[in-house]
C-alpha cells in the first residue's frame, strides 16, 4: 500500500512540474490542494487521467480529489518526494501564501465562509464521535435494550453530551484564533456565554438566561474579544502587555456580551430556527424538494460550509435538526446517479472512477463524485439534485431530525432521533432510486464522457 501511494504521489508531482514547482500543498478530508508556482507547468488533463485521481478543482489552490484516508497517506509521500527533490521549505511560507491566494482570489462573502469553515472544520471529528455515542445510546434507550437510569446508560450519555454542553468554548477558541486574537481569550469569550452563573446578572429588569445566543452570540463575542484584543495591544508598553491587554479585553467583551451579543444572538439564532421551522411546516414535502434539491449546488460553490452553525443552532435551540436529513439527500441522490452511470457505461476509466468514489460516497463523502464523475459530465449532476430533491421531500413529510451534527449518507441513521431511523432509511433509498432513474433515463448517454476514453 506504501508503494502505491508513493507511486500515486510522484506521478502527481511530475504532472504539477515537479517539486520546484510547489509554492505550497495541504489536505483536507478527500483533496490533496496544492499552489503551484507557475500554472502553465501543470499539465491537468494528465493529472486527471492519472490512475488513482478522481477529479480537479481549479479554484483558489489546484484540488487533486484522491478520496478520504488515502489523501493522508498520498500527501505524506508528495512531502517527502517534495523535500527530497529540493522544493521549498513550505512550512515557513504556508501561511504568507495562503494569505495571498485569499487576498486575490476570494470576495468577502467567500473569505467570511472560509473563516466560518476554518472555525467549525476542526470541530468535525469530535462532533461526528460525539454524535454518534450520543444517538447509539438513545437508539439502545429507545429500544429497551439498555435501561435509561443504568450506570452504562448514563456513563455513554456523560461521554456523548459533553462536547454540547461546552462546545462555545471550542467554538470561541477558534474564532478568536481565525481572527487574529488569543485562543484562550476566546475560550473566555464563549465562557461568557454558556456560565451558568450569569443567571445571577439582572440587566434591565430581567435575569440573563445563560446559553442565550447561542453559538451566534459565542461568535460574536469571540471575534469581538480578538479585535479588542488587537486594538489595545498597540498602545500597551511591552513590559505590562501580558497583564493589561487580555485584563482590558475580557473586561470590555464581557460588558458589551451581557447587554449587546447575547440579546442579538438571541434574536439571531431565533430567527433562523423559527424561519427554518415555519419554512419546512409550511412548505412541507415542496420545501424539502427545494432543499434536497439544492444542496450539491451549494456543496460545488462552498456555500455549505455556513451551515454548520445554523445545524448546531438547530440542535442547541429545540433539541434536534431536521434540515440535516433533507440535505444528506444531495449525496444520496448522487450516489444513485452514479449507480446509474457504471451500468450504463461501457468506458472502463470512468467505471474505475465511479468504483472508486462510490463507496466514500455511500459513506456520506460525496466530493469525490461530484468532481470526478457527475459534474465533469454535465447532465448527471443535474439528474442527480432531482434524486436528492426527491428524498428530501421525503424526509420534509416525516419530519425526520438528528440529534446531533455528523457525516451524512448510511453513518448518518446512528444520530437520526430514535424511531424515525427507518424514515430516514427509507428516504436514503428513494433518493438512490430517484437519483439512478432520472439519470439512467434522461441524465448520461456514453458520448458524453470523451474525457474518459
Amino acid at each position: 500500500m506504501a508503494g502505491e501511494n508513493q507511486k500515486l504521489a510522484k506521478e502527481i508531482l511530475e504532472q504539477l512540474g515537479g517539486a520546484s514547482n510547489i509554492s505550497s500543498y495541504t489536505h483536507c478530508m478527500t483533496r490533496l490542494r496544492v499552489q503551484p508556482s507557475d500554472e502553465s507547468l501543470v499539465n491537468k488533463e494528465a493529472l486527471r487521467k492519472i490512475d488513482g485521481v478522481l477529479g480537479l478543482v481549479e479554484e483558489e489552490t489546484l484540488q487533486i480529489i484522491i478520496g478520504p484516508g488515502k489523501v493522508n497517506s498520498v500527501t505524506e509521500e508528495f512531502g517527502k518526494l517534495v523535500e527530497s527533490e529540493g522544493g521549498i521549505d513550505l512550512k515557513d511560507r504556508a501561511a504568507s501564501v495562503k494569505s495571498e491566494i485569499n487576498k486575490k482570489n476570494a470576495t468577502p462573502f467567500k473569505l467570511f465562509l472560509r473563516k466560518i469553515a476554518s472555525i467549525f472544520i476542526p470541530l468535525i471529528p469530535a462532533l461526528v464521535a460525539s454524535g454518534l455515542i450520543t444517538g447509539i445510546s438513545k437508539a439502545l434507550i429507545q429500544a429497551e435494550w439498555l435501561a435509561a437510569d443504568s450506570q452504562i446508560a448514563i456513563i455513554l450519555t456523560v461521554i456523548g453530551g459533553g462536547l454540547f454542553t461546552y462546545l462555545g468554548i471550542l467554538v470561541g477558541i477558534n474564532a478568536a484564533k481565525e481572527f487574529g486574537g488569543s485562543p484562550a481569550l476566546g475560550g473566555l469569550a464563549g465562557i461568557l456565554i454558556i456560565n451558568p452563573a450569569a443567571a445571577t446578572i439582572t440587566l434591565f429588569g430581567e435575569e440573563l438566561l445563560p446559553g442565550r445566543g447561542g453559538l451566534i452570540g459565542v461568535l460574536m463575542a469571540a471575534i469581538f474579544i480578538a479585535i479588542v484584543e488587537k486594538n489595545v495591544r498597540k498602545f500597551v508598553p511591552q513590559s505590562v502587555d501580558i497583564i493589561v491587554t487580555p485584563t482590558i479585553a475580557l473586561l470590555i467583551t464581557g460588558i458589551v456580551t451581557y447587554i449587546v451579543f447575547m440579546p442579538i444572538g438571541g434574536f439571531i439564532s431565533d430567527s433562523i430556527t423559527n424561519g427554518l421551522l415555519a419554512v419546512l411546516d409550511i412548505g412541507g414535502a415542496v420545501a424539502g424538494f427545494v432543499l434536497g434539491a439544492t444542496f450539491l449546488p451549494l456543496v460545488v460553490t462552498g456555500l455549505h460550509q455556513g451551515l454548520t452553525p445554523v445545524h448546531l443552532e438547530l440542535i442547541n435551540s429545540i433539541g434536534d435538526d431536521p434540515l440535516l436529513p433533507i440535505l444528506a439527500m444531495g449525496g444520496a441522490g448522487q450516489v444513485g446517479a452514479a449507480f446509474a452511470i457504471y451500468f450504463k457505461t461501457k468506458k472502463k476509466r470512468l467505471k474505475r472512477a465511479i468504483g472508486g468514489a462510490l463507496p466514500s460516497g455511500i459513506l456520506g463523502i460525496g466530493e469525490p463524485l461530484i468532481f470526478g464523475v457527475t459534474l465533469p459530465l454535465g447532465r448527471p449532476f443535474l439528474t442527480a439534485c432531482l434524486g436528492a430533491g426527491v428524498g428530501g421531500a421525503f424526509q420534509a413529510i416525516y419530519n425526520v431530525a438528528t440529534v446531533a451534527v455528523g457525516v451524512s449518507g448510511l453513518p448518518l441513521a446512528f444520530i437520526v432521533v430514535p424511531g424515525e431511523v427507518i424514515y430516514y432509511l427509507i428516504g436514503l433509498v428513494i433518493a438512490y432510486v430517484a437519483g439512478f432513474i432520472f439519470t439512467y433515463l434522461f441524465g448520461f448517454k456514453d458520448e458524453m464522457a470523451g474525457e474518459f476514453d
